[in-house]
Order: structure tokens, then sequence, then C-alpha cells
């Protein structure tokens, strides 16, 4: 194999390709990267035998052929060459050799016949359908924090995704809060309810997240595949049931406030400094008097109390929450004004963005 390539095209996909390789495998092949020279182009992948991604990069190729070296290896190796310009690769005597201008650089590899194949769903074995890079990323952004980060229970640390009409609903929970987004989307050729690991979620996001235009989804009942013209990611699905979350959201409210989002996210962080081991602030809400008062005690270090302007309507109400998963919301919501329903004591919160029909959030109180 010996090809030239940009520097940075291809640092990029490694960097991408590292992050799934098996770091704790006892077989050193699922730790590296194969880079494979084809015609015009490079692809480089990895897999840890539950997501598997490739990249292809354009290449001047003099001559085909591959190489598996460690993957945590040519991302540092790459990373720290300071020239943007192109580098050239070469595989000699089973060995990578890298050379720029100034440095020559020789990375042991391993064989590549005992890299596992990186699995594909045949046409017509399960459904498939397109969506703009942008929703995706939209729809699982919107919901990813909310998603258990223990894999006790597989099925919460994951984000599904179901089909309802023209819509794609992505939601996760960890049993304490809870994010749903809709999407948009022309009709699936067949019913969508699939359970995507947090892990390949979160990749899915990072690998499509400057992708313009449409990414072409394929999957079934136990695999799917996410690909465009350069980049091609397959995970397993998770195998187990999604929690009936609707029969929790409360079916009406008793006390609604508007504020400004960036209020009360401000107050949120300030709280943060005083708040307790369990993040706990208590919101202290009366209608009738436009208050809406929030207190953060810590024995140790304190007490924040501070009221926030905002338009109320309802009953009065005194209930406490976990304020990191206030921020976490705050932070993914795009409107400027936030609505927070409340169902009463000891049920949950609903919140959304003012305007915004396709979002809802919803977090349990804690204990007073």
């Amino acid at each position: 194999m010996r090809t030239t390539c940009v520097k940075d095209k291809i640092r990029r996909a490694v960097v991408f390709t590292e992050r799934v390789t098996n770091k704790n495998s006892t077989l050193p092949i699922l730790s590296s990267i194969i880079i494979t020279a084809n015609k015009t182009n490079l692809i480089i992948k990895a897999t840890n035998l539950e997501i598997g991604v490739e990249i292809k990069i354009q290449a001047k190729v003099e001559k085909e052929g591959e190489v598996a070296v460690p993957g945590g290896l040519i991302n540092n190796t790459l990373s720290n060459i300071t020239t943007n310009e192109k580098i050239e690769i070469e595989s000699v005597n089973n060995n990578l050799v890298i050379s720029t201008k100034n440095n020559s650089i020789l990375i042991k590899s391993y064989p590549t016949d005992d890299f596992p194949i990186i699995p594909r769903i045949k046409k017509g074995d399960g459904g498939e359908f397109t969506i703009k890079a942008s929703k995706l990323i939209s729809g699982i952004h919107a919901v990813m924090y909310s998603a258990a980060i223990s894999d006790i229970k597989p099925e919460i640390a994951s984000i599904y995704i179901y089909q309802e009409g023209k819509d794609l609903i992505f939601v996760a929970t960890d049993s304490s809060r809870l994010a749903e987004k809709k999407i948009v989307n022309p009709t699936i050729n067949q019913e969508l309810e699939i359970i995507l690991p947090l892990k390949t979620a979160q990749e899915v996001v990072r690998i499509f997240e400057d992708t313009v235009g449409d990414v072409s989804i394929s999957f079934n009942k136990n695999q799917i595949t996410l690909q465009t013209e350069d980049i091609y990611i397959t995970s397993r699905l998770v195998n187990g049931i999604f929690p009936d979350y609707k029969q929790i959201i409360p079916k009406k409210t008793n006390t609604e406030a508007i504020i400004l989002k960036q209020d009360l996210l401000t107050t949120l962080k300030l709280a943060h400094v005083f708040s307790d081991k369990f993040n706990k602030v208590d919101l202290n809400i009366d209608p009738a008097n436009k208050f809406f008062e929030l207190i953060s005690k810590n024995n140790n270090t304190g007490e924040y109390t501070t009221t926030i302007k905002s338009a109320l309507n309802g009953d009065s109400l005194r209930v406490s929450f976990n304020q990191k998963y206030l921020i976490d919301v705050l932070n993914s919501i795009k409107q400027d004004s936030v609505t927070l329903s409340f169902a009463g004591q000891n049920k949950p919160l609903i919140i959304t963005g003012v305007g915004d029909l396709s979002f809802r959030y919803l977090v349990m109180p804690m204990n007073s």
C-alpha cells in the first residue's frame, strides 16, 4: 500500500473510528484501525463488535492494500503532526510508515485477516428510510442527556425511536426524568420501533454533526445501519421493551409558570453553588400573589434564595427537584421562554419551550 492524502482528513477519520475500538480487549485486532487503500480512496474502519464505523476519504493511491494499526497510537501520532499539508502513508514489511517533509514514523501493524467483518443489512431484510442529517442529530441531541448512563437496564440506557404517522419520535429516560422529541419525516416503508444504545447515539451525533444532506437508514430487529456517501455506521439494537412512558404523563396541570429561559438558567447555576449532595432545589410558587421563589440550601456552605419574574396561574405549590435535571433541559431548549407545568404535589413537572409543540420534558419531584 502506498498513498498520499491530506493530514487533517485522515486525522478526523481516525479520531471518529478510534473511539469505537475496544481498548480493553485481549484481542489486539479489536483495538486496531484498518486502513485500506482502494482506487482513489482511503477507507478507515474500526469495530468493537457492538458498533462498527467506516469512513472514506479521498486520496492519491499509487498502490492498493490494507494494514491494521493500534487505534490509540495512530490517533496520537496524527494529532501531533503539526503540518496541515499532505502526508504519505505506506506499508513496508507489514508495518505502516507515515512520512512528512521532516518526519518518518514507523508503526507496528497487525495481520488484517483477523479483523471481524462489519455487517451490512441486505436489501429487503427489514425497513429503510432517509432523513436529513440535521433532523436526525436534532432528534437524538434533544433527548440523549435523559438516558440512563448505567448498562444495568440496557433498554433505558438507550434512545427509543418509533414512528407515529409522519413523525419520528425520539424518547429517552433514566426513570427520574424523560425527554420526548418529534421530528417530521416522510413515511417509512414499514413500522419503525427500535431501541438504539446510548453509546451508539453519542457516536452518531459526533460523526454526523457536520454532515449536510441525507442519511440513509436501514434496520431490522437486531441491527441498524446509517450511511452517507462517505460514512457508514452499524450497531446492534437493544433487544428489550422500552417503558410505556405515556401512562405517566399528566393529563392536566394545576399550576403553570412562563419564565425567560436565560433568567431561570442563570438562577439555577447560582443555586448549584449552594446545593446539597442531592442537588436539591425548592420551588415555592404562589400565583395569587405573583410569587415564584427558588431556594437552595447546604448545611456546610450556606443558603441561596431568590425570586424569579414569571407569568403564573393556577394553584399555589411548594415542590423540590434535582436542579441538574432542570439545567440539562434548559441547555437543550432553543426558545427564549419556557413553560413549567405542574400537576401537583409529588407529581411530574413538564417543561416545554414556549410555542414548541415538538418537545416535552418530564421530571419527577424529590421528597421534601
